[in-house]
């Protein structure tokens, strides 16, 4: 099971200056397909469906945006997989009061589906060696092995097609 602890120290410190609700990508994971099927899958598919982007937008971009209070179940990382190898959205709901400005965190936080919800994106990288340090203090070996097998190829593809900026022509 992995041992799963957020880091959003960067989005935590723009929030704070800026007068920002985080909403965690991450939350909103797509957890109801089992770990065989993202294994199916090709990177740009998992790509392309790692999170549950209508449900993102539905439960709290637009509310947020709205200036409405926003409340979604996160995925539950912490759980671990269920038996069919879904994971389960915890039991107790994310609240978010609206303020001036919406922060989406999160590699997927940049996708095309969003961009008509998107005033600003900023991709904040930190080096392969950062983040595999990072993920090797907080996970167990045997799940970083798995982890990085079936999304590293997948974050790439989003970072190099949604993320990262293109040179102008």
């Amino acid at each position: 099971m992995a041992k799963w602890f957020r880091q959003e120290h960067s989005a935590e410190a723009v929030a704070q200056a800026i007068d920002a609700v985080i909403v965690p990508c991450d939350d909103f994971f797509a957890a109801s397909v089992t770990n065989a099927e993202w294994d199916r899958r090709t990177p740009e598919q998992r790509a392309a469906d790692g999170i549950d982007w209508r449900r993102l937008k539905r439960e709290a971009i637009e509310p947020l945006r709205a200036g409405r209070a926003a409340r979604w179940y996160a995925f539950d990382f912490l759980a671990g997989p269920r038996g069919d190898g879904t994971y389960p959205l915890q039991t107790t709901p994310t609240d978010r009061a609206p303020k001036p400005v919406v922060l989406l965190d999160g590699a997927y936080s940049a996708r095309p589906e969003l961009a008509d919800v998107l005033d600003l994106s900023v991709l904040v990288e930190a080096a392969s060696s950062t983040r595999e340090a990072r993920l090797a203090v907080r996970e167990e070996a045997h799940f970083l092995r798995q982890w990085h097998a079936r999304w590293d190829p997948a974050k790439s593809i989003t970072l190099d097609t949604c993320a990262r900026p293109r040179p102008s022509t």
